[in-house]
C-alpha cells in the first residue's frame, strides 16, 4: 500500500541519533554511525523524529510502504524496555544542591608546567613519564559549577567514570585540551545530568562536546543526557561520542 513514511538521508545523517529518541514507536536505529529506519512497520509516518534533525536528513515522503503495526510496536517496545530493565536498577535520587563551603567542590584552572623536575615528574606523571593532561577542579558533573571560568570557550569532554579506568592513555587521547566532567550514568541520576549539562551550554560558548562511554548498555544514559541536554538548550555544537570496550580498545 502507498502511505506517508519517513525517508532518512545518509548522506546529511551526522550520527547524532537524536530521532532515535524522538520516535516513540523506536522505528530508528543507529547502525555504523548513521540513523536507519528499521521496519516500515513500526513507522506511523507522523514526523515526530522530523524537528529534532539538526540536519534536515530525514523527510515524510509516499511510497509503498508495509502498513503500520501498532501491536508490533507495542511488543517491540516492551521487549527492548525488558532488555534494558534486565538487571538495571533505579538510578540514585541524590540531592541535587550541594554542601556550602567544601574547599575541595572549589572551582579552579590548573595551570601547565612546560619542564617538570624529576621530583616532580615521580609524582605528577604515571610509570611511562606521560603528565596529567587534567585542566580543571573539580572533575565530577556534580560538583562543578555551570558557571566556571573554565567552561567558556572550551572543547567539552564528558566522560562516563569507568572510561579513564578502561583506556590507558585517557589523558593523551581524551583529556588534553578539554575541560573535563566526569559521571556514572548507572548510579547517578541522568535527568539531573541533563539539566546541567543543560546550564553549561546556556551560560557559557562551547566549541565542541566529546562524550566518552563504555560499550556496556548501562552508560547510554551519559549519551541520552548530553543530546537532550542540546536539546533543551538549543545549542547545537560539533559532537564526537567514543565507545571504549571493556577490554580498553575503542570500538568506535
Amino acid at each position: 500500500m502507498k502511505r506517508r513514511i519517513v525517508e532518512i538521508n545518509a548522506d546529511k545523517c551526522n550520527g547524532c541519533g537524536l530521532c532515535v529518541t524522538a520516535c516513540h514507536e523506536g522505528a530508528i536505529e543507529l547502525i555504523d554511525g548513521k540513523a536507519v529506519l528499521i521496519s516500515d512497520i513500526y513507522c506511523d509516518g507522523l514526523g515526530d523524529c522530523l524537528p529534532n534533525c539538526p540536519t534536515n536528513a530525514i523527510e515524510i515522503i509516499e511510497r509503498d510502504a508495509e502498513a503500520y503495526d501498532d501491536d508490533a510496536v507495542k511488543m517491540r517496545i516492551r521487549a527492548k524496555k525488558a532488555m534494558e530493565a534486565q538487571g538495571e536498577e533505579e538510578p540514585q535520587q541524590v540531592e541535587k544542591t550541594l554542601p556550602c563551603g567544601c574547599p575541595g567542590t572549589m572551582a579552579k584552572t590548573i595551570e601547565k608546567k612546560i619542564t617538570l623536575t624529576p621530583q616532580i615528574q615521580t609524582k605528577a606523571t604515571n610509570e611511562e613519564g606521560s603528565p596529567s593532561e587534567l585542566m580543571q577542579w573539580p572533575v565530577q558533573l556534580r560538583l562543578v559549577h555551570p558557571n566556571a571560568p573554565y567552561f567558556n570557550n572550551a572543547n567539552l569532554l564528558i566522560a562516563a567514570d569507568c572510561t579513564a579506568y578502561a583506556y590507558a592513555n585517557f589523558h593523551r587521547d581524551f583529556i588534553k585540551s578539554h575541560i573535563t566532567v566526569i559521571g556514572c550514568p548507572k548510579l547517578d541520576d541522568n535527568d539531573y545530568y541533563r539539566q546541567k549539562i543543560a546550564e553549561i551550554l546556556m551560560n557559557n560558548k562551547i566549541k565542541s562536546i566529546t562524550v566518552a562511554r563504555m560499550e556496556v548498555p548501562c552508560c547510554g544514559g551519559i549519551v541520552s543526557a548530553v543530546k537532550t541536554a542540546m536539546l533543551q538548550a538549543g545549542v547545537i555544537v560539533p559532537y564526537r561520542e567514543v565507545t571504549i570496550g571493556t577490554n580498553g580498545e575503542i570500538k568506535e
